[in-house]
């Protein structure tokens, strides 16, 4: 699979986003899981889901910033 861009991840909505980081953490849990018991052939797969978890994380933080930013009240 290949790794998703931060791009694409924007323009998900806020449903979408928990959904997928849902989706990426179990499917890396389970091939943790299976890595150690020698199923797994493609590792690489490991670092790319990392990688997309670490994005939607980035993606959400920068909501959250942008929404406490607009309810800051100016000086």
């Amino acid at each position: 699979m290949k790794a998703r861009k931060a791009e694409d991840l924007r323009k998900l909505n806020d449903a979408d986003l928990a959904m997928n980081l849902k989706d990426a953490q179990e499917t890396l849990a389970n091939l943790r899981f299976k890595k150690t018991l020698g199923e797994v052939e493609d590792t690489a797969y490991l670092k790319i889901l990392r990688k997309d978890i670490a994005r939607i994380h980035t993606v959400i933080s920068e909501r959250k910033q942008a929404l406490s930013k607009k309810n800051i009240p100016q000086q």
